[in-house]
């Protein structure tokens, strides 16, 4: 009897196995990466085809809140925060609900996205921005559901719907300006202590300049106020290396009181091991 269920239970995983069909799908996935100035726009949706069927005032009623789009949630992604009808809309992921009209839409961008569709529960609350333009007439028909990012500036874009007959653009602007003008900035402000510390880490880990190496650790620390013990813990290993074992042990029990602070258990046992094995020699 055990081998028969035996049997049977690898007849059924083969029959499974083998009847996993796969067949397109009848509104295929589409996915829109596109740059807008420096901020990243990610746009995800289902692309269903009107085959036939009126689509607005029938397939998709008007005044009532339409997925924009078919299957599981429409989302678009944002880098940065962005303006969109003069109201600010933080940087993040968001599903993109619209509530088509005869004279108007409104679009609308919800803070969840893991729906199937339409939540089961609408919560306003839920909404992080609403904006309402005019939808255009199109001279030709759209067959497939369409949304794109058209109208390329520096500092602004539109999102594009468009399907059957009807066409809506919204306009959403980014923060170009402010972050050119933070990254021109940093960049003759010239190299951070982050900027230090890295290129000392490498020229010691590469065997490079162990002097050179030194002298960024240090332009490092002298940049910050907190002394971080993983930089504390970088100079003693160079200091180590140089031959300066008393100024490697008395960098290393800096490093260990700032982990011992931080509750950092690694680099307790790193400064605590490195101590004993310079103490001996």
């Amino acid at each position: 009897m055990k081998k028969i269920i035996i049997v049977l239970a690898v007849f059924l995983a083969n029959f499974a196995a083998e009847a996993q069909i796969q067949t397109p799908q009848s509104s295929p996935k589409a996915t829109i990466n596109q740059s807008v100035g420096l901020t990243d726009v990610e746009i995800n949706y289902s692309r269903p085809s009107a085959r036939g069927r009126a689509v607005f005032g029938n397939l998709i009623p008007f005044g009532k809140v339409w997925r924009t789009g078919a299957n599981e949630n429409t989302t678009i992604s944002f880098s940065d925060n962005v303006i969109i009808d003069g109201k600010p809309l933080k940087k993040g992921k968001y599903s993109v609900y619209t509530i088509p009209k005869i004279e108007s839409w409104d679009i609308i961008f919800y803070k969840t996205t893991d729906n199937w569709g339409n939540p089961e529960e609408w919560k306003e609350e839920n909404i992080a921005l609403k904006a309402t333009v005019k939808p255009e007439t199109l001279n030709k028909s759209v067959e497939t559901f369409t949304i794109g990012i058209s109208g390329l500036d520096n500092n602004f874009a539109f999102l594009e719907i468009s399907w059957e007959n009807s066409y809506a653009a919204l306009k959403f602007e980014v923060p170009t300006q402010q972050k050119a003008t933070a990254n021109i900035d940093k960049a003759l402000s010239g190299p951070a202590s982050a900027d230090y510390f890295s290129a000392a880490q490498f020229l010691f880990q590469s065997n490079g300049d162990n002097t050179k190496a030194l002298e960024y650790v240090n332009k490092s620390l002298d940049m910050t106020k907190d002394k971080p013990f993983w930089y504390t813990r970088l100079k003693s290993l160079i200091q180590a290396k140089a031959g300066d074992k008393k100024g490697a042990i008395d960098t290393a029990k800096a490093s260990l009181a700032a982990a011992e602070a931080a509750k950092n258990q690694d680099y307790v046992k790193m400064n605590k091991d490195s101590i004993a094995e310079w103490n001996k020699n």
